[in-house]
Protein backbone atom coordinates (compact mmCIF):
# COMPACT_ATOMS: atom_id res chain seq x y z
CA UNK A 1 0.00 0.00 0.00
CA UNK A 2 1.37 3.39 -0.82
CA UNK A 3 1.51 6.34 1.50
CA UNK A 4 -1.22 8.26 0.43
CA UNK A 5 -3.22 4.89 0.60
CA UNK A 6 -2.79 4.74 3.80
CA UNK A 7 -3.89 8.34 4.45
CA UNK A 8 -7.11 7.18 2.39
CA UNK A 9 -7.78 3.91 4.21
CA UNK A 10 -7.02 5.72 8.04
CA UNK A 11 -9.57 8.60 6.45
CA UNK A 12 -12.58 5.84 5.68
CA UNK A 13 -11.69 4.02 9.37
CA UNK A 14 -11.26 7.20 11.50
CA UNK A 15 -12.90 9.79 9.58
CA UNK A 16 -13.89 12.67 12.68
CA UNK A 17 -11.14 11.33 14.64
CA UNK A 18 -8.60 14.35 15.08
CA UNK A 19 -5.15 13.15 12.76
CA UNK A 20 -3.21 16.57 13.23
CA UNK A 21 -2.56 19.06 16.00
CA UNK A 22 -0.64 21.96 14.67
CA UNK A 23 -0.89 25.16 16.80
CA UNK A 24 -4.03 26.26 16.44
CA UNK A 25 -4.99 24.13 13.51
CA UNK A 26 -7.04 20.99 14.12
CA UNK A 27 -7.46 18.36 10.94
CA UNK A 28 -9.37 15.40 11.36
CA UNK A 29 -8.44 12.13 9.01
CA UNK A 30 -11.46 12.91 6.53
CA UNK A 31 -9.98 16.94 6.33
CA UNK A 32 -6.60 15.72 6.04
CA UNK A 33 -7.46 13.90 3.32
CA UNK A 34 -9.48 16.41 1.71
CA UNK A 35 -7.24 19.02 2.13
CA UNK A 36 -4.41 17.21 0.65
CA UNK A 37 -6.84 16.05 -2.34
CA UNK A 38 -7.37 19.78 -3.38
CA UNK A 39 -3.66 20.44 -3.00
CA UNK A 40 -2.75 17.13 -5.22
CA UNK A 41 -5.55 18.84 -7.82
CA UNK A 42 -3.97 22.12 -7.98
CA UNK A 43 -0.15 20.57 -8.56
CA UNK A 44 -1.69 18.97 -10.97
CA UNK A 45 -3.33 21.67 -12.67
CA UNK A 46 -0.28 23.58 -12.74
CA UNK A 47 2.13 20.81 -14.81
CA UNK A 48 3.34 18.76 -11.54
CA UNK A 49 3.57 15.10 -13.61
CA UNK A 50 3.73 11.71 -11.63
CA UNK A 51 7.50 11.50 -10.66
CA UNK A 52 7.94 15.17 -10.39
CA UNK A 53 9.95 16.09 -7.64
CA UNK A 54 8.60 18.76 -5.30
CA UNK A 55 10.91 20.87 -2.78
CA UNK A 56 9.48 21.59 0.48
CA UNK A 57 10.76 24.15 2.83
CA UNK A 58 8.51 24.29 5.41
CA UNK A 59 8.40 24.42 9.57
CA UNK A 60 6.28 21.59 11.43
CA UNK A 61 2.59 22.86 10.53
CA UNK A 62 -0.37 21.52 8.94
CA UNK A 63 0.92 22.96 5.55
CA UNK A 64 3.82 20.23 5.72
CA UNK A 65 1.82 17.31 6.07
CA UNK A 66 -0.64 17.93 4.01
CA UNK A 67 1.66 18.71 1.36
CA UNK A 68 3.64 15.47 1.66
CA UNK A 69 0.29 13.74 1.39
CA UNK A 70 -0.92 15.98 -1.60
CA UNK A 71 2.52 15.56 -3.67
CA UNK A 72 2.60 11.44 -3.37
CA UNK A 73 -1.54 12.02 -4.22
CA UNK A 74 -0.05 13.52 -7.55
CA UNK A 75 2.15 10.90 -8.11
CA UNK A 76 4.64 13.57 -7.29
CA UNK A 77 8.10 12.77 -4.64
CA UNK A 78 8.50 15.63 -1.99
CA UNK A 79 11.78 16.56 -0.97
CA UNK A 80 11.71 18.21 2.30
CA UNK A 81 14.46 20.31 2.90
CA UNK A 82 15.26 22.33 6.47
CA UNK A 83 13.82 25.58 6.19
CA UNK A 84 16.88 27.47 7.39
CA UNK A 85 19.03 26.56 3.61
CA UNK A 86 20.68 29.01 2.14
CA UNK A 87 20.59 29.67 -1.46
CA UNK A 88 23.03 28.67 -2.67
CA UNK A 89 22.60 25.04 -1.43
CA UNK A 90 19.00 25.20 -2.37
CA UNK A 91 19.94 25.82 -6.10
CA UNK A 92 22.46 23.23 -6.37
CA UNK A 93 19.53 21.15 -5.00
CA UNK A 94 17.01 22.99 -7.48
CA UNK A 95 19.33 22.14 -10.38
CA UNK A 96 19.91 18.60 -9.33
CA UNK A 97 16.30 17.41 -9.07
CA UNK A 98 15.44 19.52 -11.55
CA UNK A 99 12.45 20.35 -9.20
CA UNK A 100 8.83 20.91 -11.18
CA UNK A 101 7.60 22.95 -7.67
CA UNK A 102 8.80 24.23 -4.30
CA UNK A 103 6.07 24.89 -1.68
CA UNK A 104 7.71 27.19 0.76
CA UNK A 105 6.58 30.31 3.33
CA UNK A 106 6.22 33.52 2.44
CA UNK A 107 9.21 34.15 5.15
CA UNK A 108 11.75 31.67 3.19
CA UNK A 109 10.25 33.32 -0.30
CA UNK A 110 13.54 36.13 -0.99
CA UNK A 111 15.28 32.62 -0.27
CA UNK A 112 13.86 30.80 -2.83
CA UNK A 113 13.45 33.69 -5.05
CA UNK A 114 17.40 34.06 -5.11
CA UNK A 115 17.91 30.35 -5.64
CA UNK A 116 15.61 30.22 -8.88
CA UNK A 117 17.32 33.32 -10.13
CA UNK A 118 20.22 31.62 -11.11
CA UNK A 119 18.99 28.13 -11.80
CA UNK A 120 17.73 26.57 -15.48
CA UNK A 121 14.20 25.50 -14.15
CA UNK A 122 11.63 27.74 -13.02
CA UNK A 123 9.39 25.97 -11.13
CA UNK A 124 6.14 26.76 -9.71
CA UNK A 125 5.90 28.24 -6.41
CA UNK A 126 3.27 28.15 -3.96
CA UNK A 127 3.82 29.95 -0.65
CA UNK A 128 1.89 29.37 2.85
CA UNK A 129 1.66 31.69 5.78
CA UNK A 130 1.62 34.93 3.35
CA UNK A 131 -0.18 38.06 4.99
CA UNK A 132 -3.10 39.19 2.95
CA UNK A 133 -1.76 42.73 1.45
CA UNK A 134 1.69 40.83 0.70
CA UNK A 135 2.39 40.77 -2.70
CA UNK A 136 3.74 37.10 -3.60
CA UNK A 137 4.43 38.01 -7.27
CA UNK A 138 3.68 34.69 -9.38
CA UNK A 139 3.45 32.25 -6.80
CA UNK A 140 0.15 30.54 -5.87
CA UNK A 141 -0.69 30.85 -2.24
CA UNK A 142 -1.30 27.36 -0.23
CA UNK A 143 -4.14 28.73 1.34
CA UNK A 144 -5.52 29.01 -2.54
CA UNK A 145 -4.60 26.01 -3.40
CA UNK A 146 -6.23 23.98 -0.76
CA UNK A 147 -8.96 25.44 -0.69
CA UNK A 148 -10.24 25.39 -5.10
CA UNK A 149 -12.54 21.85 -5.43
CA UNK A 150 -11.14 19.36 -7.83
CA UNK A 151 -12.94 18.51 -10.53
CA UNK A 152 -12.46 15.11 -10.06
CA UNK A 153 -10.71 12.43 -7.24
CA UNK A 154 -6.94 12.49 -7.72
CA UNK A 155 -5.87 9.77 -9.55
CA UNK A 156 -4.58 6.74 -7.53
CA UNK A 157 -1.29 5.02 -8.16
CA UNK A 158 -0.54 1.56 -7.81
CA UNK A 159 3.11 1.33 -8.35
CA UNK A 160 4.86 0.75 -4.62
CA UNK A 161 8.35 0.59 -5.98
CA UNK A 162 8.07 4.37 -7.27
CA UNK A 163 10.39 7.12 -5.36
CA UNK A 164 8.56 8.16 -2.64
CA UNK A 165 11.34 10.49 -0.32
CA UNK A 166 14.30 12.57 -1.50
CA UNK A 167 15.99 13.42 2.05
CA UNK A 168 19.35 15.38 1.03
CA UNK A 169 22.09 14.44 3.25
CA UNK A 170 25.64 15.85 3.41
CA UNK A 171 28.07 13.90 1.95
CA UNK A 172 31.39 13.99 2.92
CA UNK A 173 32.31 15.88 -0.25
CA UNK A 174 30.35 18.66 1.42
CA UNK A 175 27.69 18.98 -1.39
CA UNK A 176 24.03 17.07 -0.42
CA UNK A 177 23.22 13.64 -1.50
CA UNK A 178 19.92 12.77 -2.16
CA UNK A 179 18.97 9.69 -0.11
CA UNK A 180 15.87 7.73 -2.71
CA UNK A 181 13.27 6.27 -0.73
CA UNK A 182 10.34 4.00 -2.07
CA UNK A 183 7.00 3.70 -0.35
CA UNK A 184 8.09 0.66 -0.18
CA UNK A 185 10.94 1.67 1.68
CA UNK A 186 9.38 4.23 4.11
CA UNK A 187 6.32 1.58 4.75
CA UNK A 188 8.75 -1.39 5.73
CA UNK A 189 10.56 0.58 8.47
CA UNK A 190 7.32 2.36 9.70
CA UNK A 191 5.54 -0.53 9.77
CA UNK A 192 8.42 -2.25 11.62
CA UNK A 193 8.92 0.59 14.04
CA UNK A 194 5.11 0.75 14.95
CA UNK A 195 5.12 -2.91 16.20
CA UNK A 196 7.92 -2.41 18.56
CA UNK A 197 6.13 0.89 19.90
CA UNK A 198 3.34 -0.94 19.55
CA UNK A 199 1.82 2.24 18.35
CA UNK A 200 -2.18 1.86 18.26
CA UNK A 201 -5.10 4.76 17.36
CA UNK A 202 -4.88 5.27 20.95
CA UNK A 203 -1.36 7.11 20.88
CA UNK A 204 -1.01 10.49 20.62
CA UNK A 205 2.46 11.48 19.79
CA UNK A 206 4.01 15.25 20.24
CA UNK A 207 7.19 15.40 17.67
CA UNK A 208 8.88 18.81 17.62
CA UNK A 209 11.31 16.79 15.38
CA UNK A 210 11.68 18.77 11.90
CA UNK A 211 9.59 17.16 8.82
CA UNK A 212 12.95 17.51 7.19
CA UNK A 213 14.18 14.29 8.17
CA UNK A 214 13.79 10.78 8.40
CA UNK A 215 13.15 10.84 12.22
CA UNK A 216 10.41 13.20 11.90
CA UNK A 217 8.85 11.55 8.59
CA UNK A 218 8.38 8.57 10.28
CA UNK A 219 6.42 10.02 13.67
CA UNK A 220 3.89 11.43 10.73
CA UNK A 221 3.51 8.23 8.86
CA UNK A 222 3.42 5.73 11.68
CA UNK A 223 0.85 7.74 12.89
CA UNK A 224 -1.34 8.29 9.99
CA UNK A 225 -1.08 4.25 9.58
CA UNK A 226 -2.13 3.16 12.75
CA UNK A 227 -5.15 5.74 12.82
CA UNK A 228 -3.72 7.98 16.27
CA UNK A 229 -2.88 11.94 16.40
CA UNK A 230 0.08 13.39 16.00
CA UNK A 231 0.56 16.92 17.75
CA UNK A 232 3.13 18.79 16.45
CA UNK A 233 5.70 21.67 18.02
CA UNK A 234 7.81 23.91 16.01
CA UNK A 235 11.20 24.04 18.13
CA UNK A 236 12.31 22.10 21.60
CA UNK A 237 13.35 25.93 22.25
CA UNK A 238 11.52 26.06 25.37
CA UNK A 239 11.70 22.88 26.71
CA UNK A 240 8.98 23.67 30.02
CA UNK A 241 6.43 25.03 27.68
CA UNK A 242 6.88 21.53 25.64
CA UNK A 243 6.51 19.60 28.89
CA UNK A 244 3.75 21.47 29.88
CA UNK A 245 2.51 20.84 26.16
CA UNK A 246 2.92 16.97 26.56
CA UNK A 247 1.21 17.14 29.67
CA UNK A 248 -1.79 19.46 28.18
CA UNK A 249 -2.49 17.02 25.02
CA UNK A 250 -2.23 13.81 27.04
CA UNK A 251 0.76 12.75 24.68
CA UNK A 252 1.42 9.14 24.95
CA UNK A 253 4.52 8.98 22.98
CA UNK A 254 7.53 11.53 22.83
CA UNK A 255 10.35 11.25 20.23
CA UNK A 256 13.26 13.08 21.09
CA UNK A 257 17.20 13.28 20.68
CA UNK A 258 19.70 13.12 23.29
CA UNK A 259 19.98 17.02 22.88
CA UNK A 260 16.75 17.02 24.58
CA UNK A 261 17.44 14.79 26.88
CA UNK A 262 19.89 16.57 28.08
CA UNK A 263 17.86 19.93 28.76
CA UNK A 264 15.80 17.15 30.54
CA UNK A 265 17.71 15.95 32.58
CA UNK A 266 19.34 19.00 33.17
CA UNK A 267 16.02 20.44 35.31
CA UNK A 268 16.02 19.48 38.72
CA UNK A 269 12.56 20.59 40.26
CA UNK A 270 10.60 18.27 37.63
CA UNK A 271 8.57 15.55 40.09
CA UNK A 272 9.33 11.92 38.79
CA UNK A 273 5.77 10.40 37.21
CA UNK A 274 4.64 13.96 36.32
CA UNK A 275 3.79 13.04 32.68
CA UNK A 276 1.19 9.66 33.75
CA UNK A 277 0.45 9.25 30.52
CA UNK A 278 3.57 9.07 28.41
CA UNK A 279 3.89 5.62 27.55
CA UNK A 280 7.15 5.87 25.92
CA UNK A 281 9.86 7.81 24.80
CA UNK A 282 12.33 7.44 21.92
CA UNK A 283 15.60 8.30 20.99
CA UNK A 284 17.60 8.43 17.99
CA UNK A 285 20.37 10.70 16.13
CA UNK A 286 22.96 9.95 18.23
CA UNK A 287 24.13 7.84 21.18
CA UNK A 288 22.10 8.69 24.55
CA UNK A 289 24.67 8.76 27.36
CA UNK A 290 23.66 6.66 30.18
CA UNK A 291 23.23 9.35 32.74
CA UNK A 292 20.46 11.15 30.58
CA UNK A 293 19.23 7.35 30.32
CA UNK A 294 19.17 7.43 33.99
CA UNK A 295 17.87 10.56 34.47
CA UNK A 296 14.47 10.44 31.73
CA UNK A 297 14.11 6.82 33.89
CA UNK A 298 13.85 7.92 37.53
CA UNK A 299 11.81 10.91 35.88
CA UNK A 300 9.21 9.20 33.76
CA UNK A 301 9.28 5.48 35.90
CA UNK A 302 6.62 4.52 34.32
CA UNK A 303 7.15 5.00 30.91
CA UNK A 304 9.02 2.89 28.76
CA UNK A 305 12.19 4.31 26.71
CA UNK A 306 13.42 2.83 23.27
CA UNK A 307 17.01 3.50 22.54
CA UNK A 308 17.70 3.56 18.70
CA UNK A 309 20.42 3.80 15.87
CA UNK A 310 19.52 4.92 11.89
CA UNK A 311 20.58 6.60 8.63
CA UNK A 312 18.29 8.71 6.38
CA UNK A 313 19.39 5.45 3.70
CA UNK A 314 16.86 2.97 6.07
CA UNK A 315 15.50 5.34 7.87
CA UNK A 316 15.64 3.00 11.09
CA UNK A 317 17.96 0.10 11.97
CA UNK A 318 18.32 -1.01 15.28
CA UNK A 319 16.11 -0.69 18.62
CA UNK A 320 16.71 -1.57 21.95
CA UNK A 321 13.87 -3.10 23.91
CA UNK A 322 13.49 -0.79 27.15
CA UNK A 323 13.88 -3.94 29.61
CA UNK A 324 17.84 -4.48 28.29
CA UNK A 325 18.38 -0.87 28.99
CA UNK A 326 19.86 -1.60 32.40
CA UNK A 327 22.36 -4.36 31.12
CA UNK A 328 23.53 -2.99 27.85
CA UNK A 329 23.18 1.12 28.65
CA UNK A 330 25.10 1.60 25.37
CA UNK A 331 23.89 -0.45 23.48
CA UNK A 332 21.39 -0.05 20.20
CA UNK A 333 19.99 -3.14 20.07
CA UNK A 334 19.14 -5.41 17.01
CA UNK A 335 17.95 -4.99 14.06
CA UNK A 336 14.48 -3.94 13.87
CA UNK A 337 11.50 -6.28 12.94
CA UNK A 338 11.48 -7.65 9.18
CA UNK A 339 15.60 -6.89 8.81
CA UNK A 340 18.97 -7.68 9.25
CA UNK A 341 21.51 -6.00 10.59
CA UNK A 342 25.11 -6.94 11.66
CA UNK A 343 29.14 -6.47 11.84
CA UNK A 344 31.32 -7.30 9.07
CA UNK A 345 35.45 -7.71 8.91
CA UNK A 346 37.46 -6.34 6.45
CA UNK A 347 37.05 -9.18 3.46
CA UNK A 348 33.01 -8.97 4.32
CA UNK A 349 32.88 -12.06 6.95
CA UNK A 350 30.41 -11.52 10.14
CA UNK A 351 32.31 -10.29 12.47
CA UNK A 352 33.18 -12.74 15.77
CA UNK A 353 31.81 -11.01 19.09
CA UNK A 354 33.77 -7.78 20.29
CA UNK A 355 35.54 -7.56 16.11
CA UNK A 356 35.04 -3.95 15.54
CA UNK A 357 33.88 -3.91 12.20
CA UNK A 358 31.01 -1.92 9.54
CA UNK A 359 27.80 -2.05 10.18
CA UNK A 360 25.37 -3.36 7.09
CA UNK A 361 22.13 -3.23 7.32
CA UNK A 362 19.59 -5.82 5.16
CA UNK A 363 15.72 -5.42 4.24
CA UNK A 364 13.50 -4.01 2.32
CA UNK A 365 13.51 -0.84 4.16
CA UNK A 366 17.45 0.15 2.85
CA UNK A 367 17.01 2.81 0.04
CA UNK A 368 16.86 2.43 -3.44
CA UNK A 369 20.27 4.62 -4.41
CA UNK A 370 21.52 8.16 -4.19
CA UNK A 371 19.69 10.16 -6.56
CA UNK A 372 22.31 11.36 -9.59
CA UNK A 373 24.81 9.19 -8.15
CA UNK A 374 25.33 5.72 -9.54
CA UNK A 375 28.63 5.05 -8.06
CA UNK A 376 28.15 6.00 -5.03
CA UNK A 377 25.17 4.25 -4.75
CA UNK A 378 27.25 0.97 -6.65
CA UNK A 379 29.74 1.43 -3.33
CA UNK A 380 26.75 1.71 -0.57
CA UNK A 381 24.59 -1.03 -2.02
CA UNK A 382 24.37 -4.89 -2.83
CA UNK A 383 20.93 -6.68 -3.95
CA UNK A 384 19.59 -9.38 -1.20
CA UNK A 385 17.31 -11.86 -1.57
CA UNK A 386 14.66 -9.66 0.96
CA UNK A 387 15.82 -6.24 -0.58
CA UNK A 388 19.17 -4.80 -0.33
CA UNK A 389 22.44 -4.52 1.80
CA UNK A 390 23.84 -1.41 2.71
CA UNK A 391 27.19 -0.72 4.06
CA UNK A 392 26.58 2.34 6.20
CA UNK A 393 29.92 3.13 6.92
CA UNK A 394 29.77 2.92 10.50
CA UNK A 395 32.05 0.53 12.89
CA UNK A 396 30.54 -0.93 14.97
CA UNK A 397 31.07 -4.53 17.25
CA UNK A 398 28.66 -7.21 18.57
CA UNK A 399 28.96 -8.75 22.50
CA UNK A 400 28.64 -12.23 23.08
CA UNK A 401 24.48 -12.23 22.99
CA UNK A 402 24.37 -10.43 19.43
CA UNK A 403 23.57 -6.81 20.70
CA UNK A 404 24.76 -4.13 18.72
CA UNK A 405 26.98 -1.19 19.64
CA UNK A 406 27.97 1.87 17.89
CA UNK A 407 31.89 2.62 18.05
CA UNK A 408 32.67 5.44 15.68
CA UNK A 409 32.14 6.76 12.09
CA UNK A 410 34.17 5.89 9.32
CA UNK A 411 34.34 9.42 7.45
CA UNK A 412 34.44 12.95 9.17
CA UNK A 413 31.09 13.78 8.98
CA UNK A 414 30.28 15.58 12.58
CA UNK A 415 27.04 14.90 14.21
CA UNK A 416 25.09 17.76 16.06
CA UNK A 417 21.73 18.60 17.07
CA UNK A 418 20.68 15.41 15.42
CA UNK A 419 22.01 16.63 11.84
CA UNK A 420 25.04 15.74 10.21
CA UNK A 421 27.29 18.22 9.20
CA UNK A 422 30.24 18.17 6.28
CA UNK A 423 33.46 20.01 7.73
CA UNK A 424 34.23 21.00 4.61
CA UNK A 425 31.41 22.98 3.99
CA UNK A 426 32.10 25.01 6.99
CA UNK A 427 35.12 25.28 6.05
CA UNK A 428 34.43 26.48 2.50
CA UNK A 429 32.44 29.26 3.96
CA UNK A 430 35.53 29.72 6.59
CA UNK A 431 37.28 30.67 3.61
CA UNK A 432 35.19 33.32 1.93
CA UNK A 433 35.73 35.38 5.09
CA UNK A 434 39.23 37.78 4.60
CA UNK A 435 41.60 37.99 7.15
CA UNK A 436 41.25 33.91 7.82
CA UNK A 437 44.58 32.17 6.57
CA UNK A 438 43.59 28.76 7.18
CA UNK A 439 40.90 26.83 9.07
CA UNK A 440 39.85 23.56 9.90
CA UNK A 441 36.37 22.47 11.53
CA UNK A 442 35.90 19.17 13.88
CA UNK A 443 33.89 17.92 16.07
CA UNK A 444 34.17 17.84 20.21
CA UNK A 445 32.23 16.18 22.66
CA UNK A 446 29.35 18.34 24.08
CA UNK A 447 26.77 16.92 26.97
CA UNK A 448 23.72 18.96 24.88
CA UNK A 449 24.73 18.46 21.38
CA UNK A 450 26.09 15.12 21.30
CA UNK A 451 29.17 16.98 19.10
CA UNK A 452 29.73 20.74 19.11
CA UNK A 453 31.15 21.99 15.78
CA UNK A 454 34.56 24.00 16.58
CA UNK A 455 36.77 25.53 13.84
CA UNK A 456 40.44 26.10 14.31
CA UNK A 457 41.53 29.10 12.38
CA UNK A 458 45.36 31.18 11.67
CA UNK A 459 44.63 34.49 10.60
CA UNK A 460 46.45 36.49 8.19
CA UNK A 461 49.53 38.65 8.88
CA UNK A 462 47.58 42.35 9.87
CA UNK A 463 44.28 40.88 10.00
CA UNK A 464 41.79 41.62 13.09
CA UNK A 465 39.43 39.22 13.74
CA UNK A 466 37.28 38.44 16.67
CA UNK A 467 35.21 35.10 17.58
CA UNK A 468 32.07 36.97 17.30
CA UNK A 469 32.77 38.20 13.50
CA UNK A 470 33.55 34.58 12.10
CA UNK A 471 30.46 33.29 13.90
CA UNK A 472 28.27 35.99 13.01
CA UNK A 473 30.06 35.81 8.87
CA UNK A 474 28.93 31.51 9.07
CA UNK A 475 25.34 32.36 10.49
CA UNK A 476 24.78 34.81 7.34
CA UNK A 477 26.40 31.59 5.21
CA UNK A 478 25.18 28.39 6.56
CA UNK A 479 22.27 26.84 8.16
CA UNK A 480 21.84 27.43 12.28
CA UNK A 481 23.35 23.80 13.08
CA UNK A 482 25.86 24.14 11.05
CA UNK A 483 27.51 27.50 12.71
CA UNK A 484 30.49 26.86 14.86
CA UNK A 485 29.50 27.64 18.12
CA UNK A 486 33.29 28.28 19.11
CA UNK A 487 36.24 29.68 17.58
CA UNK A 488 40.05 28.95 18.69
CA UNK A 489 42.74 31.25 17.23
CA UNK A 490 46.05 29.20 16.11
CA UNK A 491 49.73 30.39 15.13
CA UNK A 492 50.07 27.07 12.71
CA UNK A 493 47.34 23.89 12.23
CA UNK A 494 48.53 20.69 12.08
CA UNK A 495 49.96 19.15 8.95
CA UNK A 496 50.67 15.52 7.91
CA UNK A 497 53.78 14.55 6.36
CA UNK A 498 52.55 15.34 2.94
CA UNK A 499 51.42 19.26 3.90
CA UNK A 500 48.19 18.75 3.88
CA UNK A 501 45.62 20.46 6.98
CA UNK A 502 43.34 17.36 6.77
CA UNK A 503 43.12 14.23 5.53
CA UNK A 504 39.61 13.69 5.53
CA UNK A 505 37.76 10.07 6.39
CA UNK A 506 37.93 10.73 10.26
CA UNK A 507 41.32 11.71 10.56
CA UNK A 508 40.75 15.13 10.69
CA UNK A 509 39.30 14.62 14.57
CA UNK A 510 42.23 12.69 14.92
CA UNK A 511 44.23 15.45 14.10
CA UNK A 512 42.60 17.78 16.57
CA UNK A 513 42.51 15.75 19.66
CA UNK A 514 46.41 15.31 19.33
CA UNK A 515 46.45 19.09 19.07
CA UNK A 516 43.79 20.05 21.64
CA UNK A 517 45.09 17.15 24.68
Amino acid sequence: MRLEARLRDSARRFGNKIALVAGDVRLTYAGLDAQSDRLAASLARAGVKPGDRVLMLLDNGHEAVTSFFGAWKAGAVPCPLHPSIKADKLAIILESTEAAAILTQARQQMVVNAAVAGAKSRPIMIVAQADAGRDTGEALRFEEAVAREPKAPPREFRNEEALALLIHTSGSTGRPKGVMLTHVNVQAACDAIASYLDNTADDIVLSVLPLSFGYGITQMVTMVTVGGTLVLEKSFAFPRKILERLAEVKATGFPLVPPMAALIAGMKDLEPGFLPQLRYITSAAAAMPPAFTERLQRLFPATRLFLMYGQTECLRATYLPPDEIARRPLSVGKAIPGTRAFVIDEDGFPAPPDVVGELVVEGPHVMSGYWGDSLTSLRALSPVADGRRLHTGDLFRTDADGFLYFVSRRDDIIKTRGEKVSPQEVERVLYALPGIREAVVGGIDDPVFGQAIRAYVVIEDGAVLTEREIIRHCAGQLEDYMVPKSVEFRDALPRTTTGKIRLGAGETNEIIRENVA
